[in-house]
C-alpha cells in the first residue's frame, strides 16, 4: 500500500492564532509534528498542507515537504483532497495528521496504517478512558464500536450511558473509549466524502465523522495505549512547553 501522510496546517485559529508557528522548547509546533510523523515507517511521503506563506516558509526552512493549498477549506479532509488531486504520484490511502499534536507518536500512526488493507474505507484510533473526569469533558470525543471494531457512534457526551449507576462510579463499572483524532481515508472514499453536505448528526455534535457514518461509510478503529497532547489554547501551549522541557525534548 502506498500511504501519504498529510499534516493540514492553517494559520487562522480562534483560540490560538498562528499556533502552527508557536515555539515549543526551541522548535515550532509544525516542525515537531512533521518530525514525529516522518519517523513512521509506513508512509511513502509526508507533507504539510497549508494556506499561509509563513507556515510554508517555516516548513521549507527545516527541509520539510510542503504544499500551498486554498484558504477556503472547511476542514482537514477537504485540504487532504486538494493535495491528492494536485500530486502526480498516486496513493492508495491518505492519513490526516493533526497539526496541533507536537508529540504524536510514530507508533500511533503505524497502528492506523496497519488497518489499511485495501478494503478499509476509513480508519482512526481510540484509547481507553482512564480518568473519570475525561468522561464528562465535551471536547473529548467518546466512541462506541461493534465486535469487529467498526465505529457505531461518536459523541461529545459519555457513551455508553450506565443506567442506575452513579456517574462517579462509571469509570469503575464500565469501559469507555475516547477518540484519538487521526483519520485515514482510502483515496476514492476521500473524494466522495469531501463533497458530502452537512448532516443532521454532524450539525448537532459538530463532529465531521458523523457525516460519514450517516451516509453509510464504515470507520475501522484501532486501539492505542499511547496518549496524545492537543494544543488548542494558550494554556495548552504552556503545558506542551513544560512537557518538552520535562522530557528533555529541547534542541
Amino acid at each position: 500500500m502506498q500511504i501519504l501522510g498529510v499534516i493540514p496546517a492553517r494559520y487562522a485559529s480562534s483560540r490560538l492564532p498562528a499556533k502552527a508557528l508557536k515555539d515549543i522548547a526551541g522548535k515550532t509546533m509544525i516542525r515537531r509534528v512533521y518530525e514525529q510523523a516522518s519517523k513512521a515507517k509506513t508512509f511513502a511521503k509526508v507533507l504539510v498542507a497549508t494556506d499561509h506563506q509563513e507556515i510554508f516558509d517555516e516548513v521549507k526552512s527545516f527541509g520539510g515537504e510542503v504544499m500551498m493549498t486554498a484558504a477556503h477549506h472547511n476542514n482537514g479532509t477537504e485540504r487532504c483532497k486538494e493535495v491528492v488531486e494536485t500530486l502526480t504520484d498516486k496513493f492508495d490511502y491518505v492519513v490526516n495528521i493533526q497539526g496541533d499534536e507536537p508529540f504524536i507518536q510514530p507508533e500511533q500512526l503505524e497502528t492506523v496504517c496497519n488497518l489499511l488493507d485495501g478494503n478499509t474505507q476509513l480508519a482512526t484510533l481510540v484509547a481507553k478512558v482512564k480518568k473519570s473526569e475525561q468522561l464528562f469533558i465535551n471536547s473529548i470525543m467518546k466512541v462506541v464500536f461493534d465486535k469487529n471494531y467498526n465505529a457505531l457512534y461518536f459523541s461529545r457526551e459519555c457513551i455508553p450511558h450506565l443506567r442506575d449507576v452513579p456517574k462517579e462510579e462509571w469509570i469503575e463499572k464500565g469501559t469507555f473509549y475516547k477518540h484519538v483524532a487521526i483519520y485515514a481515508y482510502r483515496t476514492d472514499i476521500l473524494n466522495e466524502i469531501a463533497g458530502l453536505p452537512l448532516s443532521p448528526l454532524e450539525k448537532s455534535e459538530s463532529l465531521e465523522q458523523l457525516r460519514w457514518l450517516e451516509n453509510g461509510y464504515q470507520i475501522k478503529l484501532g486501539i492505542t495505549d499511547l496518549e496524545s497532547m492537543s494544543v488548542d489554547t494558550p494554556d495548552d501551549l504552556e503545558k506542551a512547553r513544560k512537557f518538552a522541557i520535562d522530557n528533555n525534548l529541547t534542541i
